[in-house]
Order: C-alpha cells, then sequence, then structure tokens
C-alpha cells in the first residue's frame, strides 16, 4: 500500500539569534507558523530491505544525507519493522528556501511509514525522534502556530492565529543556513550593536501561553511578546481567538498592526540581506504592494507578506508576477486546517 501525505511548508513570525551553544548550536527564539503550500511524499513497504528515494529534482539528495532517508531508518528502527522502504519527493516546494521543505517532508515521511506500517510510534517517541533528525522538525508534529525555543527543537503550541492571506517569493537564490549563522558570529565578534540587550540568553521557562520570552531578554523581544501574548489570549480585540471577525476589524489586521508596532524581525536579515540586496529589494516590492508585514523566512531565500484579505494578497502576486518576481498567493494554516489536510 503507498500511503501519500502532504509535506506542508512554514514561515518563522520573527526569529531571535541568541548566544552559540556549547554543542555548536544557537540559542533561538521563534513563533513558527505553518502555511497551505506543500510538496508531495509518497511511501511504500515491500518486501527486501534497505531506502529507496525517488525525486525528479536534482537537487534533493536520494542518499543517506536526505532527512527522509535518516527519518525512515530511525522509524524502522523504533517500530521494529522490517521491509525496503520506497520514499517518492514530489516537489513543489523550493529547496533551501527557508520554508522548512526538508523538515517537513521527513515528518510526512514519518506519518506515512507508519500508516504503510499500520503501526503508531508514542508521542514522545515521534517527538524525540524528530528533535534527533533535526532541529525544526517537531514544530510539523505540530502544526498551526508553534513557539520554538533551545535550537528551535523545543516546541509549544499556541493559540492559532487566524487564517490570514500572504503572498510567497521565492526567488531563484539558494542561502546556506549555515553560512547565515557563521555571518552572524561574524558580525556579533566585530561587536556590532545588534539589539540593546547582549546576545547571552537563558532558556525560557515561562508558560509559552501567557508570556513568550522572559524578562531578561531584550525589550525588544519582551514587547513582542508581551504583543503577541496579548494576541493569542484575545485581549487585543477583547474577543477569544475564535478566528472570526472583531468589532473594529478582523484579528488579521489586529495581529499586522501589532507586528508592525513592535518591531518584530527575523535577524537572519541583518546578514543575509547584505550579501544577497535582491532579497531586500523585494521585501521592499512586497511592501509596496500592500503587505502589513513583510519578512525573510528562516534563512531565506523564501520570503513572505501577510495582508489583510486573501483578495488583497492575490491582487498583491499578480501585481509581482508583472515585475518579473516569482510570487504566489497562499494562506496560513490553523493546527485544525493542518492536520485535516495532511493526507491527500
Amino acid at each position: 500500500m503507498t500511503v501519500a501525505v502532504r509535506s506542508f511548508a512554514k514561515i518563522n513570525l520573527g526569529l531571535y539569534i541568541g548566544a552559540a551553544r556549547a554543542d555548536g548550536f544557537h540559542e533561538l527564539r521563534t513563533v513558527y507558523q505553518t502555511i497551505a503550500l506543500h510538496d508531495l511524499i509518497r511511501v511504500s513497504v515491500v518486501r527486501g530491505s534497505g531506502i529507496e528515494i525517488l525525486c525528479k529534482d536534482p537537487r534533493v539528495p536520494l542518499d543517506s544525507s536526505n532527512t527522509c532517508w535518516r527519518m525512515a531508518e530511525r522509524v524502522m528502527e523504533e517500530l521494529g519493522a522490517q521491509g525496503r522502504v520506497r520514499i517518492e519527493i514530489e516537489k513543489r516546494l523550493p529547496v533551501r528556501g527557508g520554508l522548512g521543505a526538508a523538515s517537513s517532508n521527513a515528518v510526512a515521511t514519518m506519518i506515512a511509514l507508519e500508516r504503510a506500517l499500520k503501526k503508531k510510534l508514542s508521542g514522545v517517541a515521534r517527538l524525540r525522534i524528530a528533535a534527533e533528525v533535526g532541529s525544526d522538525l517537531p514544530l510539523f508534529l505540530v502544526g498551526g502556530t508553534v513557539l520554538g525555543v533551545g535550537r528551535g527543537e523545543e516546541v509549544y503550541p499556541l493559540a492559532d492565529l487566524a487564517s490570514v492571506g500572504m503572498v510567497i517569493v521565492t526567488p531563484e537564490v539558494g542561502v546556506s543556513t549555515a553560512r547565515a549563522f557563521a555571518d552572524w558570529d561574524a558580525l556579533v565578534a566585530r561587536g556590532a550593536e545588534l539589539r540593546s540587550a547582549g546576545t547571552g540568553q537563558s532558556p525560557v521557562t515561562t508558560r509559552p501561553d501567557t508570556q513568550l520570552t522572559g524578562a531578561e531578554c531584550s525589550d525588544r523581544l519582551v514587547e513582542v511578546g508581551r504583543a503577541l501574548s496579548a494576541w493569542l489570549s484575545g485581549l487585543t480585540s477583547g474577543y477569544p481567538n475564535t478566528g472570526a471577525s472583531a468589532k473594529g476589524g478582523s484579528r488579521a489586521g489586529n495581529l499586522l498592526s501589532d507586528l508592525v508596532r513592535t518591531g518584530i524581525e527575523n535577524d537572519f536579515e541583518k546578514v543575509v540581506f547584505p550579501k544577497y540586496p535582491e532579497l531586500r529589494d523585494i521585501k521592499g516590492a512586497l511592501e509596496r504592494a500592500g503587505s502589513r508585514y513583510a519578512s525573510l523566512s528562516g534563512s531565506g531565500s523564501t520570503l513572505y507578506g501577510l495582508f489583510r484579505s486573501a483578495a488583497e494578497a492575490a491582487k498583491a502576486a499578480g501585481r509581482l508576477r508583472k515585475q518579473g518576481v516569482k510570487a504566489v498567493a497562499t494562506s496560513t494554516l490553523t493546527r485544525r486546517q493542518y492536520w485535516k489536510r495532511i493526507l491527500d
């Protein structure tokens, strides 16, 4: 039996890079948000042994360096299963684009493999294996709006943001995440004034559903945390977080206003934009097209803009395409939408 699973992408609503850790990773703070764009993963298990990956995109590795391969190895071992695993990856998302495609592919492989084998991992085993394979895999076991801390693998489900119209731009530029982190470290070492507080951060210990950042974080992050926490708690508009419109404007509009007001940002922009000025230009184009909030996703090269409505997003995407920009209109996915749509 072949099992097909949609492998949805993510964006980052802000990304704060903290100090380098002893294990070589950095302390991170981010809010992940799943979106409707996706790859398609098909998995089957037949007689034999080993793992086979098929993909028409030449940029996708077909060996053990592929996260899907590593995921399949760990799942088969954890479940004590035997057989030859065949994984077909239908690419629709950019490779090395900042949308978490490889990580999402791996989690989709896990879900499909469980169904193909008719065996289930425990929730604890799922998260453990996901974190072992990669830093941002666990978010795809939650979906919707997710707080990420640690190196990004420690995740907390947040009250969902209402579905928001958005435009995704995928430039023909590949940004290396490892290189971006190295550039960030070099910039910090040069003593650049990147934030009002120091780069050293202690782990988040507060409840993520009431406060996203601790008092020891920078003033900017505290303000961002307060604004998002208030929005998530339904305090911004005075209405519960149901996704319905509130008096005086939509919840999406309230969120976008808060993002703009607090200055939430992606720290990678400080090192990626100088190296790839065309990406900074695209962010400006998104803003001129009417985006209420635009940002790099992850380390890039994908950028996104959030709009007040799906109609505004569609109009902006058309306008950008006429300018030669590879843009597509889509929307964010709530947790319920994510899990409802994940099976093909």
